[in-house]
């Protein structure tokens, strides 16, 4: 009996040792100008199972509308402040040229390369540019981060993919881009993937609101369908634990769905899908945004972020215990007022200043601690007279994560 008992208590210590120990891999999947009003109304059942019950939530592009942070609703800038946590006034990407990108705003891969240089990643890409100039795959610029797997720039193989002016061939490359991610996730589930798809945002600029628009977002459902499967299939035969984001880069204009690249709330509101757990009520009951993707991935990839970069993110996770969310700071005189949306009923806020943006440039700002102040308190007055400025970067630190605001005459 004792002996029964003791092989019991084995079998369940190791078997709790390997739940432990699983595997997490993420994949996330930007499918391209679908906004929220429209793929609610959409059949999309792939799409509805990855979700489930509570997976599914409306988000934001587009930054802080009339604020320092307002960001186009343009491709290229939505895919950047996913892929490093911030918006324009930081990555600098401010259309689809991507002429001057500010690389000292880390994407996830660099943050996962760094500290798992071991692990693999892969990007099966419509567009060439997400992994070249994006990501910066073997760029001086982001210290030759190299790309493990890649699918991409079949947009320049006429031969194959002979242009039309219909923009048929952009949904055969995405077929072969989908087709391509679902059998290499199955057979060699690299850690960190992302997967773009473009056809819906063709649909939308030269068909608008339309049934042309509706058929895309079908395939597009089709296409992630068969991806999912692969990830199901290396949970079921593998023991892995996948993560999956699914969310688009803007909305369109509200007049006919032709276009976006402005501010209006349908070409800001977007939509996110996740299979993720411990969703919080961040998630569930607010609108997050594009940038709270690259915080949730980090902590369930159990990524480090470097303070110095960690002071600079947008974003808050989406899963799991968060302080704090939406600060707000406004400089009067010698101080400066504060607020924030408290996440938990316990813990306090440190506000951190500090007078330079040297980050922007490769180098380092010194904060120093102005103040603290209780969470639930949700708003604090500081006084800076003892390091006057015009400019100032605030973070408020809490317990779970922190938050930051830029007040004052921003520096050029």
């Amino acid at each position: 009996m004792l002996k029964t008992l003791i092989l019991s208590i084995g079998i369940f210590s190791c078997l709790t040792l390997a739940a432990q120990q699983k595997e997490k891999k993420t994949l996330f999947i930007i499918v391209d100008g679908i906004p929220a009003d429209v793929i609610e109304k959409q059949p999309t059942p792939n799409m509805r199972r990855i979700a489930g019950k509570d997976g599914y939530t409306r988000a934001y592009v587009g930054g802080e509308k009339g604020g320092y942070s307002q960001t186009p609703t343009i491709s290229a800038v939505g895919y950047n402040s996913l892929l490093t946590g911030t918006w324009v006034n930081k990555h600098n990407v401010w259309d689809n040229d991507i002429a001057a990108q500010n690389y000292n705003y880390w994407s996830i891969f660099r943050f996962f390369k760094l500290a798992y240089p071991q692990k693999k990643t892969a990007i099966f890409s419509t567009w060439l540019d997400n992994r070249t100039k994006l990501v910066g795959d073997d760029l001086p610029q982001t210290g030759h981060l190299h790309i493990d797997h890649h699918v991409d720039g079949l947009e320049l193989d006429t031969t194959r993919f002979p242009h039309d002016k219909d923009s048929w061939y952009i949904h055969l490359i995405d077929e072969e881009v989908a087709t391509k991610a679902a059998g290499y996730l199955r057979t060699d589930a690299p850690d960190l993937t992302w997967v773009y798809l473009e056809y819906t945002d063709d649909m939308g600029h030269r068909y608008g609101d339309s049934e042309r628009m509706y058929a895309a977002i079908k395939m597009m459902d089709d296409q992630v369908g068969r991806i999912w499967d692969a990830l199901e299939y290396r949970r079921k035969n593998f023991g892995e634990d996948w993560l999956i984001f699914i969310t688009t880069d803007h909305g369109r204009d509200a007049a006919s769905g032709h276009n976006h690249g402005g501010q209006s709330d349908r070409e800001r509101t977007t939509w996110m899908v996740t299979n993720a757990q411990q969703l919080n009520p961040y998630f569930k009951n607010a609108q997050p945004g594009i940038v709270d993707i690259l915080p949730t991935i980090a902590r369930f990839m159990k990524i480090p972020i470097p303070l110095e970069n960690a002071r600079e993110l947008e974003g808050a996770a989406l899963t799991g215990k968060i302080s704090l969310t939406q600060p707000t700071a406004q400089l009067e005189n010698e101080t400066v007022k504060l607020t924030w949306k408290a996440q938990e009923k316990k813990g306090t806020v440190k506000i951190w200043a500090t007078t330079t943006n040297n980050f922007k440039t490769g180098g380092q700002d010194t904060y120093k601690l102005i103040g603290e102040a209780p969470l639930q308190q949700q708003q604090a007055v500081v006084n800076v007279k003892d390091i006057p400025s015009g400019f100032y970067k605030i973070v408020l630190e809490g317990p779970d994560n922190m938050m930051n605001r830029w007040v004052g005459k921003l520096p050029e």
